[in-house]
């Protein structure tokens, strides 16, 4: 087998894994398969060969399309091949570095082996320190992982699936234990070099860029309170940079899985990312976005804006005295508007003009906040911004998500999701009953 074809095979075995930023590229000049993009530290957008050092596994897996039993093509690089293949399209500046990851080739540690070895001829061999993100093997030896972090920017492993019994269901030669543990050690490893770092500066540096995880979702039958109740105790435990949720696509026939012609759950996981960045990024509680009594989203509306319909209490919110906790529970204000409002209060009081200057998205935040020119007494309905807040991305029947590549044109906007009465109606509908 040529080197082309192992590429295909391996950078398309490859492409179900979700923890980069996204996958594929239609530029011209680069990789019809195989390039996704992450962002470095200081935020710069980076093009990442993406590929698997083998599709063989000795695991069984039921999701997995390239699982033990089934009948597909195989392929394997040696180290050698794949380093010298990363460096050739590094030198042609098709990418700017590396996600590898791999099948279970004979047993954990073999595999980690093989991987870092090629990350050792890309480091001393061919002198290439551009940025590599590695996936960690579950059941391999502490000082495989060890030895991986001091040569990569980013680790990470693979929870897979939300609970331990779907995990034993779906993954019967995978254990719950052999996935926390590396997860644990990682983020000792981490806080043990931050402090070498402190001392002395020229240490080696162990994963700089962090670990992340990634899960599949609607492969089984977990709530999605359940999925962010775990990504947030994962952050708070193991020091997580970024969970990352994948919707299941049914690419293999099994008894416990979707049907093969089912849809991929893409509404879901838009709306999980999203429930992962509140918490991320605006100081939302798992428990605040759901709960055990409304266990999963409402598929009209982002997290937040359910939030806050549910929550109208806490509202209307005075952009000119509200605390930065307060406007960042706003729809519509982000981190860096909330810090900008409370900068620009200080030279006066702020109207909806100047809000707008700031970048606050006014056609949500409008509904929540009094500002110097709203008139006294003014106070908008709960069933007023809710027919006004219904996603306009959601198909008003079927509720399909579009992904970031399809084509939107066609796609009801805001006003024409408005102006379909059943559509409102069931969004108010599905509003009241889950809460």
């Amino acid at each position: 087998m040529d080197m082309m074809e192992k590429l295909t095979i391996l950078t398309n075995g490859a492409k179900y894994d979700a923890a980069c930023t996204s996958s594929g590229s239609d530029r011209q000049g680069t990789l019809p398969a195989g390039c996704c993009h992450s962002f470095s530290a200081d935020g710069r957008c980076i093009s990442l060969l993406k590929i698997l050092m083998t599709n063989h596994c000795i695991y069984d897996c039921k999701y997995c399309v390239n699982r033990a039993s089934n009948d597909c093509e195989r392929a394997t690089f040696s180290p050698a091949e794949l380093a010298e293949l990363t460096i050739e399209f590094y030198r042609r500046n098709y990418i700017e570095g590396l996600f590898l990851s791999s099948g279970v080739l004979k047993n954990p540690d073999y595999t980690m082996e093989q991987m870092i070895r090629v990350i050792e001829i890309l480091r001393y061999e061919h002198n290439f320190w551009g940025y590599i993100h590695a996936k960690t093997i579950p059941g391999a030896a502490p000082e495989n992982i060890r030895r991986l972090g001091f040569l990569v920017d980013r680790l990470s492993i693979n929870i897979e699936l939300p609970s331990e019994e779907s995990l034993k269901l779906l993954a019967p030669g995978k254990d719950k234990q052999a996935i926390l543990s590396p997860m644990k050690q990682i983020r000792m490893e981490g806080e043990q070099n931050t402090r070498e770092l402190a001392v002395y500066k020229h240490a080696q540096k162990f994963a700089p860029a962090g670990q992340a995880t990634q899960m599949i979702i609607g492969a089984s039958p977990e709530s999605d309170y359940q999925i962010i109740r775990l990504a947030s105790a994962m952050y708070g435990k193991y020091a997580l940079k970024r969970v990352f949720y994948s919707a299941y696509i049914p690419a293999v026939e099994h008894s416990l899985l979707p049907a093969i012609d089912s849809k991929p759950p893409l509404l879901r996981e838009h709306r999980l990312y999203q429930a992962d960045w509140l918490m991320r990024q605006y100081g939302f509680d798992a428990e605040e976005i759901l709960t055990p009594d409304t266990p999963n989203f409402n598929p009209y509306m982002d997290p937040k804006c359910n939030w806050a319909i549910n929550n109208m209490h806490l509202f209307p919110c005075d952009v000119n005295t509200a605390s930065l906790e307060a406007l960042l529970r706003v729809p519509g204000i982000g981190p860096t508007g909330a810090k900008r409002i409370v900068s620009a209060r200080r030279n006066g009081k702020l109207g909806m003009a100047e809000l707008k200057r700031i970048g606050v998205v006014l056609k949500r935040a409008q509904y929540f906040i009094l500002t110097a020119d709203t008139p006294a007494g003014a106070r908008m309905s709960r069933d007023t911004a809710a027919r006004a807040l219904i996603d306009p991305k959601v198909y008003a029947f079927g509720m399909e998500q579009l992904s970031l590549f399809d084509d939107i044109q066609g796609l009801p906007g805001a006003q024409d999701v408005a102006s379909i009465p059943e559509a409102v109606e069931e969004a108010v509908l599905c509003l009241a009953t889950n809460f």
